[in-house]
């Protein structure tokens, strides 16, 4: 019982404790998010589910290329445009590399949207895997 009283010890096992947390720390927010899916599932959830893809980037970003049909609502305004989704469709959330994203599906689900996915690896992943963007 000594072991854990002595000062030494009790350094060891807090700094043991934060590194373990950071550890899971992704882990945690990765399940509060909602699944991540790969850019196939999403192009078959936009195709066969009419799901919505929404484009957190900034809009500089988004206007210089983003997904067919996908609506643009950044970060910050997330609660505001969030009233003019459907909540009987699926949405993708999408950023540039997948990690923003998360909090946003977060955002998303406590505002009531039940199906919220994120596009894993983001807009980086979507061009990386050759698939169609648009500017229009």
């Amino acid at each position: 019982m000594d072991f854990f009283f002595s000062q030494n010890n009790l350094l060891l096992i807090g700094v043991a404790l934060v590194s373990g947390l950071a550890l899971a720390w992704p882990m945690i927010q990765s399940k509060r998010a909602g699944a991540s899916i790969t850019c196939t599932q999403a192009v078959q959830m936009l195709n066969h589910q009419h799901a919505i893809a929404i484009d957190i980037r900034p809009t500089e970003a988004f206007h210089a290329g983003h997904i067919l049909h996908a609506r643009s609502i950044p970060a910050a305004e997330i609660e505001k445009k969030a009233a003019n989704l459907p909540k009987n469709k699926p949405l993708i959330v999408v950023c540039d590399f997948g990690r923003a994203a998360g909090s946003a599906a977060v955002r998303l689900r406590a505002l009531g949207f039940t199906e919220v996915s994120v596009l894993g690896g983001g807009m980086r992943a979507w061009s990386t895997a050759g698939m169609p963007l648009t500017t229009k």
